[in-house]
């Protein structure tokens, strides 16, 4: 019968042998993609894509849709409202 002591001497040698095929293999790897993007004359962008960009409309202004006429103020309607219109009925407000 395996005694504790040598079944954790086996398990180290086996995270061993596991960690040096792992580093072998991932070798490997990585010279054979190195070779097809010589090969191909492949770019970062061919084999991973580009980023995707953030939507198109994110951080452009949005254009104002009320206007407080006794001051100029303006707001578009996103977020919260602003004191001039908060709790009043904004069709007095709307621009055009």
């Amino acid at each position: 019968m395996t005694t504790y002591k040598e079944l954790l001497q086996q398990r180290e040698n086996l995270e061993k042998q596991i960690e040096e095929a792992r580093q072998r293999e991932n070798q490997s790897a990585i010279d054979k993609v190195r070779a097809l993007v010589a090969e191909f004359e492949l770019t970062p962008d061919d084999v991973f894509g580009r980023k995707s960009a953030k939507s198109s409309t994110a951080g452009q202004k949005v254009a104002p849709k009320y206007r407080d006429k006794a001051t100029g103020a303006t707001w578009t309607g996103r977020g919260k409202p602003p004191k001039w219109i908060d709790g009043k009925n904004r069709e007095e407000f709307l621009i055009g």
